[in-house]
């Protein structure tokens, strides 16, 4: 296109006969998209941008009512990876909140008891998804061809995704530590300097997810998907289930 530019550096005229300045302005037209077509990609999102904007979203959301009990309105179509990044950070805010509860200290032993079992439940819920979120990678990638050296790596992409989820959350409530008008300014201080460091961890964890994503992409590393087969939810592993049937 640019070559074609200067083949034809005429003034540009009105006159439609003129040859040489239409095809002046249709390869001005041309190369006006590709730059806003390269602009628009080069705007585009990160897969770890958008899933701290979900994650972020959830929980926000979540803390509307700030009720442990609130029913999920998941926004997201039910078969997207939005849907599963929303309902996984959901998931982890809901259970950030279990753990504050169960540790008051003045909580009933059956209060207490039936929050445990809720956690339990909770966790199981967590695994499940990140599993159902590795699913989908191992189905986005299953066309690639690893290269000869490719390498794995130490843990599957949706569970760096799920760290990243409970990033958020650290980043949220420590966030809301910086901004009480009850505490010291002591306590105000030694937030902001936590905060600063789980905001840096944040952006390192993006960057090296996203870097995973493209080696698996490219064929430089590939990805397996191990079950976590939670020995003591299962009625069959678990000696103090099992042997009292």
């Amino acid at each position: 296109m640019l070559l074609l530019l200067f083949l034809y550096p005429t003034p540009l005229s009105f006159k439609s006969s003129d040859v040489k300045n239409v095809r002046f302005i249709l390869c001005f037209k041309y190369f006006a998209l590709y730059l806003h077509n390269k602009q628009k990609s080069n705007n585009r999102m990160s897969f770890t941008e958008h899933c701290n904007e979900i994650f972020n979203q959830a929980i926000r959301d979540y803390h509307v009512t700030d009720n442990v009990d609130t029913p999920i309105n998941n926004p997201y179509d039910r078969e997207s990876i939005e849907n599963r990044l929303y309902l996984k950070c959901w998931i982890d805010t809901v259970q950030w909140h279990f753990e504050d509860l169960i540790r008051d200290p003045h909580i009933s032993p059956e209060d207490g008891m039936s929050l445990k079992h809720r956690i339990d439940r909770s966790n199981q819920d967590r695994t499940d998804l990140v599993e159902q979120i590795d699913s989908y990678f191992r189905q986005l990638y299953s066309d690639i061809t690893p290269l000869p050296d490719a390498t794995i790596n130490t843990e599957s992409p949706a569970w760096a995704v799920d760290r990243l989820s409970i990033l958020a959350l650290k980043i949220y409530h420590m966030k809301e530590q910086t901004e009480r008008k009850d505490a010291s300014e002591e306590h105000i201080e030694k937030c902001k300097s936590k905060l600063n460091i789980l905001c840096e961890q944040q952006k390192d964890l993006s960057l090296a997810i996203d870097q995973l994503l493209d080696d698996i992409q490219h064929g430089r590393k590939y990805m397996k998907v191990y079950r976590q087969m939670k020995m003591y939810n299962d009625p069959s592993t678990n000696p103090i289930l099992y042997k009292k049937k």
